[in-house]
């Protein structure tokens, strides 16, 4: 099933998958809650085998970055809960470089 790009996409694949109020906490100024490694998995199959590919890393090890760093990065993605122009992508893009450097 696909979804539309940017950060818009990200949380509707999130909230599909029952992980709504975890995405809605990274958009907002509160506490970010924690989402699971199977959770992330569950949710974005398609970008967690995309970046385990890109990555050259097993997709189990590229859920596990982006359950850390997709709230941190959606915190500064979206400040104030204010999507930007461009819906994020250009930061959403930076997911990978920064996923490389912790990987």
């Amino acid at each position: 099933q696909s979804h539309p790009g940017g950060v818009g996409g990200l949380v509707g694949a999130l909230e599909q998958c029952g992980l709504g109020a975890a995405a809605q906490s990274w958009l907002s100024s509160g506490p970010n809650q924690p989402v699971s490694v199977a959770q992330i998995q569950s949710a974005l199959p398609t970008a967690v085998g995309q970046v385990a590919a890109k990555l050259g890393i097993d997709p189990t090890t590229a859920a596990g970055h982006m359950a850390t760093l997709l709230p941190q990065i959606l915190d500064h993605v979206v400040p104030n809960g204010q999507t930007p122009a461009d819906g994020g992508m250009g930061a959403l893009g930076g997911l990978l470089s920064r996923l490389g450097t912790a990987a």
